[in-house]
């Protein structure tokens, strides 16, 4: 199948991070092949999923110019069926080098094609930007998710993303689609993630999860142990979240 699924939303801390490790730990837990590609210059995926990102010698900064073989690149987890195609602070670097090159915008695709039939997932986890390399990411993608947090500015930036969306799809990437939006950080107990809830719904009903990602502390522990959360405490809240979201993905995607 080989599905290509960009994390994307130019605010931080949203969850990306988060969503990128946890889901693709879930769906290699239902035993699919998943790839996790750090898009990342501060390379907290990379870390987060047990790799020392200082002791990394090639990352996808390498591949995308040319320097390394992708397949060389990748590293396996201690999570059974998922691989990580590590970052690293050079990576800030590349939007510099790259601007002059021909179809810039199109070097990750490039990366990805040698690899999309090895997996049956390939997740990109996005920086909090809108530059060179998110753009990138996206024309690799098949489809994005945008992982949006159940707070006061949630829909801060929301529009922005959605049109950079449409110019890609007109201009680099007719195949893209949204995947979904995810809400983050939901608070059962709070009124205003109701009231969040209930607005991004009212105004994106068909592309919205059913799934909602909880507050969950051990979803916040996990990243210093250098595991997902479902590897950390498998009952949480946050590790059941994130594998309903992996069913609900599958479920989408008729693969289930």
């Amino acid at each position: 199948m080989g599905k290509i699924i960009a994390i994307a939303n130019q605010k931080g801390g949203v969850g990306k991070t988060t969503t990128a490790i946890n889901l693709a730990a879930s769906l290699a837990a239902l035993e699919f092949k998943t790839l996790v590609i750090d898009a990342d210059p501060q390379a907290n995926t990379t870390s987060g999923l047990g790799t020392d990102p200082h002791e990394v010698e090639n990352s996808i900064y390498e591949c995308m110019i040319g320097n390394a073989e992708v397949k060389k690149a990748i590293i396996s987890t201690d999570i059974d069926y998922l691989s990580v195609l590590p970052s690293h602070i050079d990576l800030v670097g590349a939007e510099i080098e790259m601007v002059d090159l021909e179809n810039r915008e199109e070097k990750m695709k490039a990366v990805v094609t040698e690899i999309k039939e090895d997996y049956d997932f390939i997740l990109i986890d996005c920086s909090p930007s809108l530059g060179l390399i998110t753009i990138n990411a996206l024309t690799a993608a098949d489809s994005v998710i945008i992982p949006v947090q159940c707070e006061y500015f949630a829909l801060e930036g929301l529009g922005k993303l959605l049109n950079t969306i449409k110019i890609i799809q007109s201009r680099l990437n007719t195949r893209l689609t949204i995947e979904g939006i995810l809400l983050t950080m939901y608070d059962v107990r709070l009124r205003l993630s109701n009231q969040i809830v209930e607005e991004i719904n009212t105004h994106f009903k068909s592309i919205v999860f059913d799934t909602l990602i909880p507050r969950n502390i051990k979803l916040s522990e996990s990243p210093s142990f250098g595991i997902p959360c479902i590897a950390h405490d498998a009952e949480s809240k946050g590790a059941i979240s994130y594998l309903n979201l992996a069913r609900e993905i599958l479920e989408k995607n008729s693969v289930v």
